[in-house]
Formats: structure tokens, C-alpha cells, sequence
């Protein structure tokens, strides 16, 4: 387990008592040579002042010279000073912000956020929002009600000496519950090398990995000497305690998928999906564009837009595929066998985005999906189309109706043209976790889609690899990990 520090003025009048936590003096913790070489530490900086130059500032800029995780950072520090920031946020925020108020009476508000949470359930979502876009340990928001509704004012790190009494026992118990948050897993004997987040949404219908399979690498990484946490969405504010993230919850460019990669990116994690595999993968309109400037074979596809409504079927011909850029898992997707199917569906489409994608129809009993790591295959299986339909996925059934049957194979029985063109593809986007969907007809492979965020399911696509799949997953975040940590690069 890391080790946790907190950073204070005066340890002797610290009023907290928490297990398994270290409380240093400021001056200390910047000039005692014991602290400067210290690995795998968590600083958390409880000073009264993070003004430019004074002690609260430099125990936060020293500790990421240190390799430590402080909280907060210095770019924190400098959001906080920001007003239109501040502005910025209360508009994304606006929603939520009037509905958790809405039943205040004075024209003035001050919400205390102590490590994430609020003492009143009412404004735990909202205190929770905040801390995930200024993640300091201790905050105030103020809010001042106007004509249009409620607004933020500003928000200020404060003091333990700042905490009214009658709050102090709640913020001991939502202080313990911040540092003893469980785990997915019990952590080994042997110390943790790097902490790896792993960033999953169990009510996600279309979650690419189901609990055994979390569950599997996590195992995977913990062999590795990774200590492991499952987040979820609430996590955000916590990204920077992380070396690595892995996304295991469905990626899109417009929720808070990509806010995490992009956060984690910026923090320096390694992270799988990065953002712009989330962003190239996520849009068929970028990947059609791609493919066939690479000469990699595709069904016979068009950029569909008002002006060339009349002319894509006559190239295409009936029936045809019509696809919102960003669908996914069939959502998005649809096939029409005609033309007054096909006016009436595009005039649909075209009301959420200027772009669309038409293909050529190519019927076939299953897609093969070619999963692919660090730009060598993983695994190869065969998704069937659901009973009676032309997808893998009929969304209009549930139950068994719902999707079709799947075969997996060992990779090196697929067939090579498969792989290879799976491959070809999917090294255009980069280094990270893909699988490549591609339909055979007649002996000739065409790319359907690249996923960044593939299903890895127990009992699916781990069924002849086993535990093996989840330990190359990892193997490759360990790998980078070094390679990091040493000053390498790895292509």
C-alpha cells in the first residue's frame, strides 16, 4: 500500500486522529532528506496557504518533483484562482447546481467538501462534482443566487482549523472511509511497484467486461506487483494517484471516458484507451477516410451528406447499411431494403449529424473479431448473428434474442488473411487495446470497424487463453511502466 502523509503547520495541534497515516510538519517534510527519498507516497497538503512561494505551495510542487502523488497539485493550486474557470464550471454544473439548492432560502450558500463528501446526503452528488474539478482535501464553494438561479462564486481550499466543531467527528469518519476505500482485491505480502486504477461502470448494459473478467486482471496485475482499484465516474478527482489507468467502462468522445484518458494523459499514466485511440476509433466518418487512404479493404462505403442523398444508392445499390459516426454495439446502425426506407431513415440521421456513413450490405453468418495489443494479435472469435436478424446485437429483443452465439479460436487457427488485415488496420490508430471487426466473403476480408474499448468477457473471449489474456493485458502496462520509469520510449 502506498505510504500516506499529511502535511501540515503544526502536527501537534493536528485535530484529526486517523489509522495507518503519517502527519508531518511542513518544514519537515521539505527538509528532512528522508522524505525526498521516499517512494510510493501520497502527500496530502493540509496547510492553511497555497499561495504562490509559501510553504503550502512548495510542499506541493516538491512533492511532484519527488515522484510523490500530492493532492492538490499544482495546477490545482492555479484552477482555484481562476475565475473564469470558475465560471466555466458553474454553466457545466448549472443543472445540478439548481436542483440540489433549489430548496435553500437564503440568497447566499457555502458548501463544505471534506475529501470528496459533503456531512449532508442532499449535497453528496454535487460536493462529489466538485472535488472531481478541484480534487483538494479540504473546500469551500460558495454559491450566490441571482436572477437566473443559483451560481458559483468561488471555491477556496481551507484549514483543519477552518472545520466547525460540530462537523469535525463527520469529517473523521469521511476521511477514514476516503483512505480505507475497498478494493476490488486484498493487496499482496509483497509492496506494490505501481498503483493501476481500472475505471468500470457495473450498471453500463454495454459494459465491455463482466465481473469475473475485472476481477481476472486485477489478479493478472496484483501478480505483477500492481496494487489494483476498481473507480468509477466519482473518481475523477483521484486520477493523479494513479501510475496507470485502464478503461473497462464503454468509451465515447462526448462523456466522461474521455475526460478520464485525457486527465490521465495529462498526469503522465499510462493509459489504455488513450484518447485519441477513444477519438479516431469512436467516429466511422474518420475511420472510412483512413481505411481507404491505406488501401485497407472495406465494404464499398460512402461520406453521406445532404447533397449527395440521390446519388449513394444508385453506387451502392439495395439494401444498404446506413451508420451514425459514433454508433456502437448496433445502436446507430441501421439497414434499409428500399427507397422510401432509405429518404425517410436518412432524414432522421441527419438531423443529429451532418455526416453519415452508407456500405455496401455484405451478408455473411458472423463477424470475426481480431483483438490486438500493443500491435500483436491477442485473441481471434467469431460473433453470430442474433436469431433471426442481420446483427450480432438485435436491440429491439432481450434475453437469448438479444445477441448471437460466439465461437473463439486460437489465433494462429484463424485465418491469416484475417489477422493480417486486422493487424494492418488497427496499427494505423496506434499501440493500445483494439478489436478489429471484419466480415469474409468469398475469401476477401473487409474492416467493418476498429473498437478502442473491445469486449473481454470470462467465458468469451478468454476461453482458450484463460488467465493467460489478462496477463499480456498487463504485461504491457507493466512493461510501459518501466520503460517510464527508466527515461525510455517505447514505440
Amino acid at each position: 500500500m502506498p505510504r500516506i502523509l499529511f502535511v501540515v503547520n503544526n502536527p501537534d495541534r493536528w485535530p484529526l486522529s486517523l489509522p495507518e497515516v503519517e502527519v508531518v510538519a511542513a518544514r519537515t517534510y521539505l527538509t528532512d532528506p528522508r522524505y525526498s527519498t521516499l517512494r510510493n507516497c501520497k502527500v496530502y497538503n493540509l496547510l492553511r496557504s497555497y499561495a504562490y512561494q509559501s510553504l503550502g505551495y512548495y510542499v506541493s510542487l516538491l512533492a511532484e518533483a519527488r515522484g510523490h502523488k500530492p493532492m492538490p497539485r499544482i495546477s490545482t493550486i492555479q484552477d482555484i484562482k481562476s475565475q473564469s474557470l470558475t465560471r466555466a464550471i458553474s454553466a457545466d454544473l448549472d443543472e445540478l447546481i439548481q436542483k440540489t439548492l433549489k430548496h435553500v432560502q437564503p440568497d447566499e450558500f457555502t458548501l463544505s467538501i471534506y475529501f470528496s463528501r459533503n456531512v449532508a446526503k442532499r449535497y453528496d452528488l454535487l460536493a462529489r462534482r466538485l472535488f472531481n474539478l478541484f480534487p483538494l482535501p479540504l473546500i469551500r464553494a460558495e454559491f450566490k443566487r441571482g436572477e437566473e438561479g443559483w451560481q458559483l462564486q468561488g471555491i477556496n481550499a481551507i484549514s483543519t482549523s477552518d472545520i466547525p466543531d460540530a462537523h469535525r467527528e463527520h469529517v473523521v469518519a469521511l476521511a477514514q472511509d476516503y483512505f480505507t476505500k475497498a478494493r476490488a482485491h486484498p493487496t499482496r505480502k509483497s509492496p506494490p511497484r505501481h498503483a493501476l486504477a481500472i475505471l468500470a461502470d457495473p450498471g453500463d448494459p454495454t459494459k465491455p467486461s463482466n465481473a469475473k473478467a475485472l476481477e481476472r486482471f486485477a489478479d493478472a496485475a496484483e501478480k505483477l506487483s500492481f496494487a489494483v482499484e476498481l473507480i468509477d465516474r466519482d473518481d475523477y478527482g483521484r486520477v493523479a494517484e494513479f501510475d496507470a489507468l485502464f478503461i473497462r467502462s464503454t468509451t465515447a468522445v462526448d462523456n466522461y471516458t474521455y475526460r478520464f484518458a485525457r486527465r490521465a494523459e495529462a498526469e503522465g499514466l499510462i493509459v489504455i484507451d488513450d484518447p485519441e485511440s477513444i477519438v479516431k476509433c469512436t467516429n466511422k466518418v474518420f475511420l472510412a477516410e483512413l481505411l481507404t487512404r491505406h488501401r485497407i479493404p472495406v465494404p464499398r462505403t460512402e461520406i453521406l451528406h445532404r447533397d449527395n442523398i440521390a446519388e449513394v444508392p444508385r453506387r451502392l445499390g439495395f439494401p444498404l447499411i446506413l451508420k451514425q459516426p459514433d454508433s456502437s454495439f448496433s445502436l446507430g446502425v441501421v439497414k434499409v431494403d428500399d427507397e422510401p426506407a432509405y429518404l425517410a431513415k436518412v432524414e432522421q440521421l441527419l438531423e443529429e449529424s451532418d455526416l453519415l456513413i452508407a456500405q455496401e450490405y455484405m451478408r455473411t453468418d458472423f463477424d470475426w473479431r481480431i483483438g490486438i495489443i500493443d500491435q500483436k494479435p491477442l485473441y481471434a472469435c467469431q460473433y453470430f448473428m442474433a436469431r433471426g436478424h442481420w446483427q450480432i446485437y438485435n436491440n429491439e429483443e432481450t434475453g437469448d434474442d438479444h445477441t448471437g452465439d460466439f465461437k473463439t479460436i486460437p489465433i494462429e487457427m484463424a485465418p491469416q488473411r484475417v489477422v493480417q488485415t486486422a493487424l494492418r488496420a488497427a496499427n494505423l490508430i496506434g499501440s493500445g487495446l483494439y478489436g478489429v471487426d471484419l466480415k469474409e466473403v468469398n475469401g476477401r476480408c473487409s474492416i467493418i470497424e476498429i473498437n478502442d474499448n473491445p469486449s473481454i468477457d470470462a467465458g468469451v473471449e478468454d476461453k482458450m487463453l484463460r488467465s493467460y489474456l489478462y496477463d499480456r493485458v498487463m504485461e504491457v502496462f507493466a512493461r510501459r511502466l518501466e520503460a517510464q520509469r527508466e527515461g525510455r520510449t517505447i514505440s
